[in-house]
């Protein structure tokens, strides 16, 4: 791949760059330029594929860049986007994909990160919509994906069953996990709370008044998250049985340590092993006696981003 050149570059008749939306989701990133693509425009697609120090954003963060010059996603706090977007301008015209680095180690020394570290990005100009595509129907079909970017033939493909985001060998790969889905049980002003938060995190969020064991189980995936916030066992029990079935990353119940001693007798009487009742976060949250609906709201909500964090750093 070629580096980026610092001086005599040709001149070019380039948009001035411009922010679409805010976002620092890899799914909307890909959506935007798999749209640019079918829309007839030419995209360029930036991949956070090196980190020297300190960064805002984790490896295999993207942005994407259409030829108007409008541009979304995050490659650091904010601070080379739109240098980063004109960058990518420059590879639609020449087509030929580059690397560029910022920060410590980078030729640009009036672009300087805060956090005082470096990041490389490559910027790869899309041929072709489909490795996006298959990316995103996997996605939305909640299942695994991944892009591998090969340097040395300027080419991109998805992946079924990818690798840890890295290097792999002169190939970047970038594993994707489906959006968090929250499965918030009980029929109180918490539960509200919780169910509300959870939406303007941007997960998706799903609500039982009733419970249906059928239809629960069925959505309760690797990626999902069960909290249970009801003031009556004998009415968690079911919704506890179908979790304790599945393999969501995260299960929680709200109560005490006496309510939570309550319901082990109860589960252990009922033939569930102590393995199975050791993946109930009880009392739920980060934080003990989180009295008013919305702190515990908030304690709930970053234990399950906490508890996802390290499902992926696995």
């Amino acid at each position: 791949m070629q580096q980026l050149a610092t001086v005599n570059e040709p001149a070019q008749a380039l948009c001035a760059p411009e922010q679409a939306f805010l976002t620092d989701d890899s799914e909307a990133v890909l959506r935007f330029a798999c749209d640019a693509l079918n829309a007839g425009m030419a995209a360029v697609l930036v991949t956070l594929v090196g980190i020297h120090g300190g960064a805002a954003r984790s490896l295999g963060a993207h942005m994407a860049v259409c030829e108007d010059g409008r541009y979304c996603g995050f490659v650091s706090g904010g601070c080379v986007e739109s240098a980063v977007a004109h960058e990518a301008l420059l590879v639609m015209n020449t087509g030929v994909d580059r690397t560029v680095r910022y920060g410590v180690g980078s030729p640009y020394f009036d672009i300087v990160l805060p956090c005082g570290g470096g990041i490389t990005l490559a910027l790869h100009k899309l041929r072709d919509s489909q490795p996006l595509i298959d990316t995103l129907s996997r996605l939305s079909a909640r299942k695994p994906a991944g892009l591998r970017y090969a340097s040395a033939s300027q080419t991109l493909i998805s992946e079924t069953n990818p690798a840890k985001t890295d290097w792999d060998g002169t190939d970047f790969v970038v594993s994707y996990r489906p959006c968090v889905r929250v499965m918030v049980f009980g029929r109180s002003l918490e539960a509200q709370a919780a169910a509300n938060l959870s939406r303007a995190v941007g997960y998706d969020v799903q609500t039982s008044e009733g419970f249906n064991p059928k239809t629960s189980f069925a959505l309760m995936d690797d990626d999902t998250a069960v909290i249970m916030l009801y003031h009556d066992l004998n009415r968690e029990l079911p919704v506890l049985q179908a979790a304790l079935a599945a393999r969501p990353f995260y299960i929680g119940a709200l109560g005490s340590k006496r309510t939570h001693e309550a319901r082990v007798k109860t589960l252990t009487g009922l033939g569930v092993s102590a393995e199975d009742i050791a993946r109930i976060k009880a009392p739920i949250g980060i934080f003990a006696k989180a009295r008013d609906a919305h702190s515990l709201a908030l304690s709930v909500l970053a234990d399950v981003a906490a508890a996802r964090l390290a499902r992926c750093a696995r």
